[in-house]
C-alpha cells in the first residue's frame, strides 16, 4: 500500500505528489495512493507522527525517517525524491 501524509499548507505538498506519480509510473504502477490529511479527525492516529509530506510504502517512509512529529509541520528535508520512493516500490 502506498500512502501520502500531508497537510493542507505546505509547501512541499504538491512537489511529493509529482514526485509519487513519477515514481510509480516508472516502476510500472498505476499512479494511486491513499492521501491523509495529517490535521483530518479521519486520519488513523499512526500517521499524525509523520510531517508532510511524508511517503509510506507498506507502512515505512520511504526516507527512512521514523514518524516524531509533535504538530503539524513541513518536513525539513523537503518532498521524498523520486529515487528514494522508487528504491521503496522495488524493494
Amino acid at each position: 500500500m502506498v500512502e501520502l501524509v500531508v497537510f493542507r499548507g505546505c509547501t512541499h505538498a504538491e512537489q511529493a505528489r509529482r514526485n509519487l506519480h513519477a515514481a510509480l509510473e516508472a516502476s510500472g504502477r498505476a499512479p494511486e495512493w491513499v492521501e491523509w490529511d495529517r490535521e483530518s479527525a479521519d486520519t488513523p492516529e499512526r500517521l499524525r507522527v509523520y510531517g508532510s509530506p511524508t511517503v509510506l510504502v507498506d507502512g515505512r517512509d520511504v526516507t527512512g525517517a521514523v514518524g516524531e512529529a509533535k504538530g503539524a509541520a513541513c518536513r525539513a528535508d523537503g518532498a521524498p525524491t523520486v529515487s528514494q520512493i522508487r528504491a521503496a516500490l522495488d524493494a
